[in-house]
């Protein structure tokens, strides 16, 4: 099968031709029609699991995709033949991803039925942004009336964090340039502040004096995010998904810190199936390529900047 792989650490990612998986017990062999481009790609291709994960090589690259089940192991009964599914296919430690003809995963792992309607380049996009956004609104305890400064929300996961805490009722204020201005609001943001045009603290501070609830950052490093925790009320949360807070230094302030990492399940999945399903969750595409364009791709992707999700045509 054509997959894209790394023959090391550190390698560039490159076409080559690898045996098809065979689905074991409890497993689901998928026939990949598209994959969804995530930064945690690039970073395990450049050994971001070397010390924590013993991976052969070559290492098929890629996390999310969509596709067809094709095969189904001995003892699968969620998922048949010829059924539309999505969902997160790698399995690092036996060098498979989803960059790749076909995919494994279990079936009480991260797959789900692909909502309806939705075309394979789309549905490859959503799992792991969305189900990430998902669960940060979650974490946040977003509710009806609070005011939330999403950071980072031009991206994939700040996309679906602007689209699903205002469907929970809050104000949103989106980070976004002048031109994905109109985009934002668009997806539910009430207003928006370019980090181009100055200090945000000053931006959001002129409209909210009194300060905001929560604090959703896709984006910051440690400083930042020791700049922004200014604009929070007390008993305000700040979610990082860089890391970039200090929970204990936090509490003492008597706010919430909480550095968080997503991970899609078919729970989230099937939530997520719903909500677009029902028209109140939508994901931009914002690039198509060739699976022999996922280097280029990824080279791309770390320059970071992303105004929507780059998906791979296998």
């Amino acid at each position: 099968m054509r997959a894209i792989a790394v023959s090391e650490y550190g390698a560039t990612p490159a076409l080559m031709n690898l045996p098809r998986p065979e689905p074991g017990p409890g497993e689901i062999l998928v026939r990949v029609i598209a994959a969804g481009l995530n930064p945690l790609d690039w970073k395990i291709a450049e050994g971001m699991l070397k010390d924590s994960v013993d991976v052969p090589f070559p290492l098929i690259l890629g996390r999310d995709g969509a596709g067809v089940v094709e095969e189904a192991g001995e003892g699968v009964t969620r998922l048949r033949h010829g059924e539309q599914v999505y969902g997160a296919f790698a399995m690092v430690d036996r060098g498979l991803g989803s960059y790749a003809e076909y995919a494994l995963v279990r079936e009480d792992g991260p797959v789900a039925r692909m909502p309806q309607g939705m075309i394979y380049t789309q549905a490859a996009a959503v799992p792991t942004a969305s189900a990430t956004a998902l669960a940060m609104v979650d974490q946040a305890r977003i509710d009806t009336g609070q005011t939330v400064l999403v950071v980072g929300a031009t991206g994939g996961v700040g996309q679906g964090v602007v689209q699903l805490a205002s469907r929970a009722g809050a104000k949103v204020i989106a980070t976004a340039r002048a031109d994905m201005a109109g985009t934002m609001r668009h997806l539910g943001a009430d207003e928006t502040v370019d980090h181009s045009a100055g200090d945000l603290n000053r931006q959001v501070l002129a409209v909210h004096s009194d300060g905001i609830d929560a604090v959703l950052d896709m984006a910051g490093d440690t400083r930042s995010a020791e700049h922004l925790v200014q604009l929070l009320r007390p008993g305000g949360t700040y979610i990082s998904t860089t890391w970039s807070v200090n929970p204990d230094s936090l509490e003492a302030r008597g706010l919430r810190g909480v550095n968080f990492q997503g991970q899609p399940s078919a729970e989230l999945l099937d939530r997520l199936s719903d909500l677009i399903d029902a028209g109140e969750l939508r994901v931009r595409v914002e690039r198509e390529v060739p699976l022999e364009q996922a280097a280029d791709a990824l080279a791309g992707n770390r320059l970071g900047g992303a105004r929507g999700k780059t998906v791979l045509r296998i």
